[in-house]
């Protein structure tokens, strides 16, 4: 196999240009499109790998392309790529295109000299090829029903695993009261979208992430604010010039306001909302997922830059916190008042944050909530069939009651053991109008003005023993 490939950047040998001129590789594409099952698109790809893997030059681009077009790190910042009409016998030199794509993601190329190489490729490309899968690469949609999941199923140990996009989040402290100690620094909880800035100081560029790497079109003002400093911002970062990251959290009107403008695909008008920062890291730490700077570094950083962004940057506000230390009472009084003074003004908790921690893109109790939640009763109206390994028994319980005047419909499908969902399918007819408790982390209001419960989680049966029989 002649290409070289790695999850921290792209890389081929250029010897690979003969090998790789005139692939057709679209056919793999309508293959996976043939079907919506998901075990024949994995039985697809599963054919792929082993073809690649005898040498298939087909194969091979077709599991490089969805590298490329899957890896939630490689963002071209291309929005709108034009499609071919009735080009055939070209030369298709994927190589040239890949080389293309990487000059994108490192925005050696942008703007209309971006276009332009775009147009050029596309010219060199048989239209169905360039349709079905190299223009599908830059606009990040492979438009088959696959996804990393997929690929990393069936290709997880080879060249072509997916790398997974990973922050760093938060564990309940709840569950570890032993680590409450030692100097911490809290800060509210705020209830909104966790955003991830990646700012690209060479060519002043941002792209802004989802915690799960999926990129953000309906915050344009944060990245129109941000652009013009970006090289200014990167001058002062813990290595003057590199590439860096911004964390934090996005916050407008209201929770449910924010999502439906966050998540649409025109005419969404998301200009109020406000990015709240609390951490900064470079970029390369990010793509490794660990950086050794500690949390108190990584905030004195953030000092550094909020002049700037104070000055020139309204919609891009740096999170305050105190700092305390909690192997005294004192400090435990104080957070506890800290704590219920921000659920009495609106936050959902507060953070926990260990000064001396690293930034980990894992869950860890570096970092730790905590946050109050509410149980409701709510009366049985019906029962869902599970899907998947669910299938056959409970998937969720359809409840309806009021709370605080407020009528309150919610589909429980957490909290239940496979017992349960056995149990409860089979004596449904038996349950309905009985009162469960339900335990969530707030009331929600949908946009129809009823009311519904955020993560709710089935807790037990009102009136019932433990044990008791149904």
């Amino acid at each position: 196999m002649g290409m070289t490939v790695n999850t921290d950047s792209t890389t081929f040998d250029r010897h690979d240009e003969g090998t790789f001129a005139g692939t057709m590789a679209a056919d793999w594409i309508r293959d996976l499109e043939s079907s919506d099952s998901r075990l024949h698109k994995e039985a697809v790809i599963e054919k792929a790998l082993m073809a690649a893997r005898l040498g298939s030059a087909s194969a091979q681009c077709l599991l490089y392309n969805c590298y490329l077009a899957l890896n939630p790190f490689f963002v071209y910042g291309v929005k709108k790529v034009p499609e071919s009409v009735g080009l055939v016998d070209r030369d298709n030199p994927w190589v040239s295109f890949w080389a293309l794509c990487e000059s994108l993601r490192t925005r050696s190329v942008t703007g209309g000299d971006a276009r332009e190489a775009i147009a050029d490729m596309m010219s060199q490309f048989d239209s169905d090829e360039w349709n079905g899968l190299a223009r599908r690469v830059l606009i990040k949609d492979l438009r088959c029903g696959v996804s990393e999941k997929t690929i990393n199923k069936i290709c997880g140990r080879s060249e072509w695993a997916i790398p997974v996009f990973e922050c760093q989040l938060a564990q309940d402290s709840t569950d570890q009261p032993h680590k409450l100690k030692g100097t911490k620094r809290l800060e509210v909880k705020l209830d909104g979208v966790r955003v991830l800035a990646m700012c690209y100081v060479r060519s002043g560029t941002v792209n802004l992430m989802s915690r799960n790497g999926k990129a953000f079109a309906n915050f344009a003002h944060i990245e129109q604010q941000l652009i013009p400093h970006i090289k200014r911002l990167g001058g002062m970062m813990f290595t003057a010039g590199t590439d860096f990251v911004l964390d934090g959290e996005i916050v407008g009107e209201s929770f449910q306001a924010l999502m439906r403008q966050a998540q649409r695909k025109k005419d969404a008008d998301a200009s109020d909302s406000i990015y709240h920062v609390f951490d900064v890291l470079p970029m390369e730490d990010f793509y490794r997922g660990h950086c050794n700077a500690q949390q108190h570094k990584r905030l004195d950083q953030l000092q550094l830059i909020h002049r700037v962004l104070a000055e020139h940057c309204p919609g891009i506000k740096i999170m305050p916190g105190m700092t305390l230390d909690l192997d005294t009472d004192d400090g435990h009084v104080i957070m506890r008042q800290f704590a219920l003074d921000s659920i009495n003004q609106g936050f959902e908790g507060i953070m926990i944050k260990d000064l001396d921690s690293p930034y980990e893109c894992r869950r860890s109790s570096f970092w730790m909530k905590w946050k109050p939640t509410i149980t409701v009763d709510l009366n049985i109206m019906g029962f869902e069939e599970g899907t998947g390994r669910n299938q056959g028994r409970l998937g969720a319980i359809i409840c309806e009651g009021v709370d605080n005047g407020r009528v309150i419909g919610v589909n429980v499908g957490s909290g239940l053991r496979d017992s349960d969902r056995d149990e409860f399918w089979g004596n449904r007819n038996h349950l309905l109008g009985r009162v469960i408790e339900v335990q969530a982390d707030a009331v929600s209001q949908n946009q129809d003005g009823t009311y519904s419960l955020r993560f709710p989680r089935f807790v037990r049966f009102r009136g019932f023993e433990p044990g008791e029989k149904i």
